[in-house]
């Protein structure tokens, strides 16, 4: 496998890398939105965290479990990290975006439906990203997708959109036991 910084799609090829991002542009606006009192910022960076979280709670749970079977189906054994650093970037984002959520912002307003519908697109785009860098690069960015047959692909990427879709229905629940459902962005 070559050096990512070389490779058809960069870095972004890693669906950790996506929500990395999608998890510093939340934070930023969210940041900037506090700094400026702006409530436009706010709703941007509600409108992310709508994405963000249940994409980085994904990535956790998708990553503990496959992990707990074999690290290697993951990171190849050359490229896997030290403890901190691994929980930094496969637990800590999901972790802070909820609390963001649960403790600090409106409730969300999107619907089951929606969220599934939303869920599921990522999912599948995100595969036929990896199968685009994959006809470029010759490789996958992850090592389990060598490992699974195109039906077990389509299987994991529609278990990943329906379990993304769960976080965000079982986010808002959460979200009503503890703060209501009428609290709103001041």
């Amino acid at each position: 496998m070559p050096a990512c910084n070389d490779a058809y799609g960069w870095h972004f090829q890693y669906l950790t890398v996506i929500g990395l991002t999608l998890a510093t542009l939340a934070f930023l606006l969210g940041s900037l939105a506090d700094l400026t009192s702006s409530y436009r910022l706010a709703r941007y960076k509600n409108t992310v965290s709508v994405l963000a979280t249940p994409l980085e709670l994904i990535i956790s749970t998708l990553y503990a479990g496959l992990v707990s079977v074999d690290k290697e189906l993951v990171i190849p054994k050359e490229f896997q990290l030290p403890l901190l650093p691994d929980i930094s970037l496969h637990a800590i984002p999901a972790t802070l975006l909820s609390l963001d959520f649960l403790l600090l912002s409106p409730p969300w307003t999107i619907s089951f439906p929606q969220s599934l519908t939303l869920s599921t697109s990522l999912a599948f785009t995100y595969w036929f990203w990896v199968e685009q860098c994959y006809r470029h690069n010759g490789w996958y960015p992850y090592p389990i997708f060598d490992v699974l047959t195109t039906p077990w692909r389509i299987a994991l990427f529609a278990f990943s959109g329906l379990l993304m879709a769960g976080s965000t229905a079982t986010l808002k629940l959460i979200y009503r036991a503890l703060n209501g459902s009428d609290r709103r962005l001041s």
